[in-house]
C-alpha cells in the first residue's frame, strides 16, 4: 500500500456527534513531491467513503512536511476546515504526513480574520491555525537581535488571538484548552518564546495559583523563514469552569513552573457525554523535573509513556482512549528502535512519528495525544 491509514473513532451510547482522527502516512519515498502529495489527496477520497465517516465532516488537517518552503504550493486551497503546515519531517522517509479530525453533523465556518469556528448545539470550538508574525522589527527600529526578535513576535502572536477571542466573547483564562507552538531552532530561541508567553500569561491572570493552557512547544518551521514562532490553538466557548480539570501527575512529573515554563501538563473537558482529554508534549522526566535515563531512547521511550499513562490516569482514562498521537524525535537514528515499542505496547493507536527536537536537549523524545473517554453526566450539555 502507498499509503496508511490509522483511524482512531468515538460513537457515543446517546447518538450524538461521533468523532475520528486519522493519521495518514506515505509509503512512497522514492515518488516526487507532487507525486506523495496525490497519493495523501487521494488516501484523505478514500478515508471518507468509509462508513465511519459518513455524514462526517473534515474540521481540521494538520500536514507534517519535510520541506515547507518547497512544498507549500502542493497545499489545495481548503474548504472550511482548519489548516496547519509545519515543518517536521516524518520519519518514515516521506515528504508528508497528515492528521484529520472529522465530526459528525456539525456546521463549520471559515470566518474572515482565519477562525474556523465548529458549532454545536450547546457550544462553539473555535480553531485558530498559522497564526505568525513575519516582523522582526519594531516600528522604525534597527533590527532585532533573535532572542528579542521571537519575544516580539510571540507577544503579538497572543494579542492577536486575544483579540479573535474577545469577538468571540471567550477570553484566554477561560476558554482556551489547548496550544501549539512551534519553534524555529528549538535550542537556541525556546527560551525567548517562554519568556514572552510568561509575561503574556501574567498579564491575562495565568499564573502558579490559577492555571495555565496544556501546550506543547517544540521545534517546528513556517514556509516563511522569518517566522521565528508559529501557533495553532484550540478554544471552546460555552464551556464552563467546573468542566475543566487541569492534570498534573504529581508521582510522575513536577510543575512546569519549577523549571521557569508555564503550561499544564494535561486538561480534561467533561460534556455530558465523553470527556476530551488533551495531553501535552511529554517526555522523560521526574516529578522533581529531571531527565530519567539520559541517552538511552528504550528507557526514554518507556518512562515517557509511563508518564502519559499517569496524566491519563488522572482523568480515569487509559492508553486504549487514545484516538490519536504524536511523537516526536530529536534523532532520526532512534527511529527504528521507537517504532518497535509502538508495535508491540500500542499497534492500535494511530500516530505520526515526525523529527522535532525538543525544548530540552537532553530529551530524545516527546509524544502527545488526544484521548477521547464515555461518560454520562447530566449536569452538563453533550459534546
Amino acid at each position: 500500500m502507498q499509503a496508511t491509514v490509522g483511524l482512531g473513532c468515538f460513537s457515543p451510547a446517546d447518538g450524538h456527534a461521533a468523532e475520528c482522527h486519522a493519521m495518514i502516512k506515505i509509503n512512497a519515498p522514492f515518488a516526487t513531491a507532487n507525486e506523495q502529495y496525490f497519493l495523501l489527496e487521494k488516501a484523505v477520497q478514500r478515508l471518507m467513503q468509509l462508513p465511519e465517516l459518513q455524514n462526517n465532516t473534515l474540521v481540521r488537517k494538520v500536514f507534517f512536511v519535510s520541506d515547507a518552503i518547497n512544498q507549500a504550493p502542493f497545499l489545495k486551497p481548503s474548504a472550511n476546515e482548519a489548516v496547519s503546515i509545519v515543518q517536521q519531517p516524518p520519519l518514515n522517509g516521506s515528504k508528508a504526513s497528515l492528521w484529520l479530525y472529522f465530526v459528525e453533523n456539525v456546521e463549520v465556518i471559515h470566518e474572515e480574520d482565519g477562525t474556523v469556528l465548529m458549532q454545536r448545539p450547546d457550544y462553539a470550538h473555535l480553531f485558530n491555525t498559522q497564526l505568525h508574525e513575519r516582523s522582526i522589527t519594531e516600528g522604525n527600529s534597527p533590527l532585532m537581535p533573535l532572542p528579542i526578535a521571537i519575544e516580539y513576535q510571540t507577544k503579538q502572536i497572543f494579542e492577536r488571538y486575544l483579540q479573535t477571542l474577545a469577538r468571540h466573547n471567550c477570553t484566554l483564562a477561560n476558554n482556551c484548552i489547548r496550544t501549539w507552538i512551534y519553534v524555529q531552532d528549538v535550542d537556541v530561541q525556546y527560551a525567548g518564546m517562554v519568556t514572552a508567553r510568561r509575561n503574556y500569561f501574567e498579564k491575562e491572570g495565568l499564573t502558579p495559583q490559577t492555571h495555565y493552557i496544556a501546550s506543547t512547544g517544540i521545534e517546528g518551521r513556517y514556509v516563511y523563514p522569518d517566522v521565528l514562532m508559529l501557533m495553532d490553538a484550540y478554544a471552546v466557548k460555552g464551556i464552563k469552569n467546573v468542566q475543566i480539570k487541569h492534570l498534573q501527575a504529581l508521582t510522575h512529573l513536577n510543575p512546569t513552573y519549577e523549571y521557569g515554563v508555564t503550561f499544564e501538563r494535561g486538561t480534561a473537558i467533561e460534556y455530558g457525554d465523553r470527556c476530551h482529554i488533551f495531553i501535552s508534549g511529554t517526555a522523560s522526566i521526574d516529578n522533581r523535573g529531571e531527565i530519567v535515563h539520559p541517552m538511552d531512547i528504550e528507557k526514554q521511550t518507556a518512562r515517557t509513556f509511563e508518564n502519559v499513562q499517569a496524566l491519563l490516569a488522572e482523568a480515569n482514562a487509559k492508553m486504549p482512549d487514545v484516538a490519536s498521537m504524536i511523537v516526536y524525535l530529536r534523532d532520526t537514528a532512534d527511529t527504528a528502535i521507537v517504532e518497535r515499542y509502538l508495535e508491540v505496547n500500542y499497534p492500535t493507536i494511530p500516530y505520526v512519528m515526525v523529527l522535532a527536537p525538543v525544548c530540552r536537549p537532553g530529551w530524545l523524545i516527546e509524544v502527545e495525544c488526544i484521548a477521547i473517554k464515555s461518560v454520562n453526566n447530566k449536569s452538563y450539555a453533550s459534546f
